[in-house]
Parts: structure tokens; C-alpha cells; sequence
């Protein structure tokens, strides 16, 4: 496993739209254990593969306190919506800054395990802003687009 670079919001490829996992191989698994690796290490709730520059459908994710609940989405689709939260959010990305977004509070997505099997999850409050933060990802979004009417991004410190 290696720590990938993680992109950040200068970089074109976060605004590309990911392309459909084919093929479940040692290479998607490397990737995806490099990933893991690097979402722990920069302390990230989750990671899409644009941000570490490969155009897969592919997302980990892990928003549990004790960081013992990781999540391997390959191929994700939101099923299901219900509900509202606003709430703060961040990016790997966007290091350093935040803004305010309004999500669904409960989702619903399909995806594929590593082993290519269809899963199903369910995801209420951080989870769900969670799954849908990355998959937006996989669709050339960043949270900054999705700023509640009014709101800017922030500083870490308030600026």
C-alpha cells in the first residue's frame, strides 16, 4: 500500500466525470487499499478516486468515530433521499476551508463490493452527507458548488 497525492481544487481532474469499473483486478484493489491508506493518514472521512487522479468509480469511506466502520463503494448510485440536514463540510481537496451545504439526512446507495457483488447501504446524517460528498466527486462536483444561498467558504480559523 503507498499514500497517493491527494489533488486539490486547482486541478481540472476533480472536474471530470468517472468512468464505470469494468474490471475488479489486482490494480482496482490496489488502488483501493492505497486510498484507504490515504484517506487515514490526511484524517479524511472519505476519498473519491478523482482526488487522487484516477477517473473511477470508485469511493472509501469510513465516518465512524473509532475509525473501525470502512466502507469500499465501487460503481455507487443513491437510490434514495429523504429528508434534509445543513451542516458544515470539508474537502481533502479544499484543504484549510469549509462551507455550509444542505444534503438529505437519509440515503440509500447501491454499489459494488471488491469482489464485484452488488451491495446495498443505508446512511443517515454524517453518513449520508458522506455518500453523497463522494459521489459527487465521481461526477466532477465539489462541495463548494453546492454552498447554501449566500454562504462562502471559510477559513479553519474563522477568516
Amino acid at each position: 500500500m503507498a499514500i497517493r497525492n491527494i489533488r486539490v481544487d486547482d486541478d481540472p481532474i476533480l472536474r471530470k466525470k468517472s468512468r464505470e469499473v469494468t474490471e475488479f483486478n489486482d490494480r482496482l484493489f490496489e488502488l483501493l487499499d492505497d486510498m484507504k491508506e490515504t484517506m487515514y493518514h490526511s484524517g479524511g472521512v472519505g476519498l473519491a478516486g478523482p482526488q487522487v487522479g484516477v477517473l473511477k468509480r470508485v469511493v472509501v469511506m469510513d465516518v465512524s468515530e473509532d475509525r473501525n466502520e470502512f466502507i469500499e463503494l465501487i460503481n455507487p448510485v443513491i437510490t434514495y433521499e429523504e429528508g434534509e440536514q445543513t451542516g458544515i463540510e470539508g474537502c481533502l481537496s479544499i484543504p484549510g476551508l469549509h462551507g455550509t451545504v444542505t444534503r438529505p439526512n437519509i440515503v440509500k446507495v447501491k454499489a459494488q463490493n471488491r469482489d464485484g457483488k452488488w451491495c446495498l447501504y443505508k446512511g443517515e446524517e454524517l453518513k449520508a452527507r458522506c455518500f453523497c460528498h463522494e459521489i459527487d466527486h465521481l461526477d466532477g462536483i465539489l462541495y463548494k458548488d453546492k454552498l447554501d444561498e449566500g454562504e462562502q467558504l471559510y477559513r479553519n480559523d474563522g477568516e
